[in-house]
């Protein structure tokens, strides 16, 4: 653990920065452009044009660029080594330079797909066989050819239409981040999707409304993109042409009585509480396994006890605000987090800016939604699977059969146990389930009728004198630069966020007001947007007058808080689709959890949700990339299953003859002349359409002139099994009716005549021995058939 606090675990709030406030994702395209060129041609130009030199610096401009989208500079993922052929896997070299380059010239313009063949052209044609791996392997697992532009429907493009039959059939059960995400990718890769979902909207724990008149659109659930650089929430927000804006270090802290905290004692603070986090981590390694017994909160309360640290009451209420900000980032208290493994993901936390999305995150949900069919208020009961398939159960009775299905259910719904799943899970899945943590955050959303804050600052902090009340409202956010409206949001984080479940909203709301104003005074006008009655609203309103605060933030300094136009206070632990907001590592637990939980069933059953993905738990981009990590495993299992189908298909409609069989036809021929027999498939083999099969005996002398005519197999598969191949004599087959067999016969009397007349004029295509047993497998059971049929109807009547 650095000293350095890192933005998704530990929030910066440095002194403001002289950078722009507003944050343009497509900035980064003039960056990669600078290098990449304007155009493809133009691209294809300058390589061919590059010295040695200039190549190398370039190959290390777009390993900075994978770097920055997740991927090792030098190294293979760990996904990445079993899905490469063999040699590649093995000398892995050029083929990661290869990939790097693919991932960075998508990334210039990831508004349109990048086709192989744009990519060859780019590259030397000795690694062509490194071009066809990785781009492969990057389209297939979703890190590039991805999104919601136009240029990416939900369809399959033409060149990936599935053959041979109907596509295989998906089931997602949930239209949040993930499910759309999975349910949009598998149709691009030509599967067949049905999205089932509970509500009555898209998006699931990613929720914007609009409030005050409809004006102002209002994050309820997840909001804040964490790090632009890798995140693929940036590169869809770039697609659609949506302006980012970046939330801004400086985050003023406010004491109960409005005093701001001094800049001095806010950075010694901080400081105190990086330390803790240093020394707990020290202290864990120390501990071994002894660790996985304790908690983060435990240790970090034994350590400030140790180090008499934040003594004054001044100093406990930051300390305390810090410790609140930790509980939000984790969705957890303290109390539960593990000490050995709460912090496993940050090697992987995403580089850059955090930012809002102008126009809520809704924004993206609509888009994924685009093209992809939802069934909304399908609320799924049961998922049964077996050896057939999936089925799938909803509210009511209705049951929806497909070939897989894709479970997006948040783990708080997996651990309540609302849903069935029958055969029941497996006990490594069930245990990691009740291990792993899922805790509660809770927000106050109020529109105003105009900003009556700092417009310089996206977000401020309030203390807290009762420390187990320090997780209530200690955060603002602020949205007037994104949302159309004067927009404020106090987070409820730790145990003030269980509190909170129980509160009324209108107490909510002044407890809210009471930290911005100097005191409760306001109108009693807006009760109506709470939905409460007129006497509910005056006893509450008596017992919050005489619990007031004595001071406000904004009161004091005679700025005049309004009321709010409208507000909406959450309650996402009383939410029967998710009964929390996200996962942590609890006592107990590990990021092996998160793995565990992934793992597909029987390549029936697939997992998806943030709470599935290892390295970016607790994330909206940790959803949308479970559900593209899950689209590949289910393409991969459909073809697996279409392909050993196939050969099932195979072995039961062309089941091979008993071992000469074929000989044995042709003993007895039904007509025979020159170098030709011929046995048909009929009762009457007179029939002019009764099939059958021809045998040509040749030898090399015959052959030779016929070397231009296509033939299927080499003289090795000419042959019965035990017969020497280079014998002078052997025989070729072919599918022939009896009226074509009629017209050799008469055509000629020289044999090479008729040969030419089967190939040419017939084209009827000559096979050898093992590949007319398995092509014409049907036709020689049908011969065998026809024969005994015969011979019954030969047989004198008793």
């Amino acid at each position: 653990m650095s000293a350095s606090p890192s933005p998704p675990r530990r929030p910066q709030r440095r002194a403001a920065s002289s950078r722009p406030a507003s944050y343009d994702e497509s900035l980064l395209d003039v960056e990669l452009q600078a290098y990449l060129g304007d155009a493809p041609s133009r691209r294809i130009r300058r390589l061919r044009r590059l010295s040695a030199e200039e190549r190398q610096r370039e190959t290390e401009k777009e390993a900075l660029i994978a770097l920055s989208v997740g991927f090792p500079i030098d190294e293979l993922l760990p996904e990445e080594r079993p899905l490469l052929p063999g040699p590649v896997a093995d000398a892995p070299n050029d083929y990661i330079v290869v990939r790097n380059h693919i991932l960075a010239s998508w990334r210039a313009d990831p508004a349109a797909p990048l086709p192989r063949a744009r990519v060859l052209e780019t590259v030397a044609a000795t690694y062509d066989h490194l071009v066809v791996a990785a781009h492969g392997f990057l389209a297939r697992e979703g890190h590039i050819n991805f999104g919601v532009s136009t240029a990416f429907p939900a369809a399959a493009p033409p060149d990936v239409a599935p053959q041979g039959g109907p596509a295989a059939s998906v089931l997602v059960v949930g239209a949040g981040l993930a499910g759309l995400a999975a349910a949009r990718q598998l149709l691009r890769f030509g599967l067949r999707v049905l999205v089932l979902e509970g509500r009555a909207r898209p998006g699931g724990r990613v929720y914007t409304t609009r409030l005050g008149g409809d004006k102002a659109a209002v994050e309820l659930g997840g909001s804040v993109i964490t790090g632009i650089h890798a995140n693929p929430l940036g590169v869809l927000a770039r697609q659609l042409g949506i302006p980012l804006h970046k939330v801004r270090d400086r985050c003023p802290l406010y004491y109960p009585d409005g005093r701001t905290v001094e800049t001095r004692l806010d950075r010694s603070i901080d400081l105190v509480f990086n330390t803790l986090l240093d020394h707990a981590t020290r202290l864990r390694e120390s501990l071994s396994q002894a660790a996985e017994r304790i908690s983060l909160g435990e240790a970090i309360e034994k350590l400030r006890r140790l180090y008499h640290v934040a003594r004054t009451e001044e100093e406990r209420m930051i300390l305390d605000w810090h410790f609140a900000n930790l509980e939000f980032s984790n969705a957890g208290c303290l109390s539960e987090l593990s000490l050995a493994h709460w912090d496993q993901d940050d090697p992987y936390e995403m580089g850059g800016d955090h930012c809002f999305l102008a126009g809520g995150n809704s924004r993206l949900v609509h888009a994924l939604c685009d093209g992809v069919p939802v069934l909304y208020e399908k609320t799924v009961k049961r998922i049964e699977h077996g050896v057939d398939g999936v089925s799938v159960t909803v509210e009511g009775g209705q049951v929806f059969q497909a070939d897989m299905a894709l479970c997006t259910i948040p783990l708080g719904v997996l651990k309540s146990g609302s849903v069935v799943f029958d055969p029941e899970l497996p006990e490594e899945k069930l245990g990691a389930i009740q291990r792993l943590g899922f805790g509660l955050l809770n927000k106050v959303a109020m529109v105003f009728p105009h900003v009556f804050w700092d417009e310089e600052i996206d977000t401020f902090g309030c203390l807290n004198k009762d420390s187990s009340k320090r997780g209530e409202f200690f955060l603002f956010y602020s949205y007037h630069t994104v949302s159309g409206g004067a927009v404020l949001i106090a987070l409820v984080a730790g145990e003030a966020a269980l509190d909170f479940e129980k509160v009324d909203p209108v107490v909510a709301l002044h407890r809210v007001l009471g930290i911005l104003r100097e005191d409760y005074d306001c109108d009693i006008s807006y009760k109506k947007n709470l939905q409460v009655s007129h006497d509910s609203f005056a006893d509450i309103m008596g017992t919050l007058i005489a619990h007031r605060w004595p001071h406000g933030i904004y009161g004091p300094k005679g700025v005049t808080v309004p009321d709010p136009i409208q507000s909406v206070c959450t309650r996402w632990g009383n939410d029967p689709f998710c009964s929390g907001s996200y996962s942590h590592i609890r006592v107990g637990s590990s990021g092996a959890d998160y793995d565990i939980l992934a793992e597909s069933i029987n390549e029936r059953v697939f997992f998806a949700g943030e709470a599935t993905n290892r390295a970016y738990p607790a994330t909206m981009h940790g959803a949308l990339l479970s559900g593209l990590r899950e689209a590949s495993k289910i393409l991969r299992a459909a073809e697996s299953r279409a392909d050993t189908d196939h050969k099932k298909y195979s072995l039961q409609k062309s089941l091979r003859p008993p071992n000469g069989a074929l000989e044995d036809l042709f003993v007895e021929p039904d007509l025979a002349f020159g170098r030709f027999s011929f046995v048909f498939s009929s009762v009457t083999p007179d029939d002019p359409e009764a099939p059958g099969l021809a045998r040509i005996s040749l030898d090399k002398r015959l052959l030779l002139p016929l070397k231009n005519h296509e033939l299927k197999e080499d003289q090795k598969d000419q042959a019965p099994a035990g017969q020497k191949v280079d014998r002078e004599t052997f025989y070729l087959y072919a599918t022939i009716s009896r009226e074509q067999a009629d017209r050799l016969r008469h055509s000629s009397d020289d044999d090479k005549s008729r040969l030419e007349l089967l190939c040419k004029d017939l084209s009827v295509k000559l096979m050898g021995y093992n590949c007319t047993c398995d092509e014409g497998s049907d036709l020689i059971l049908g011969i065998l058939s026809a024969r005994k049929a015969r011979k019954r109807l030969q047989r004198p009547k008793t």
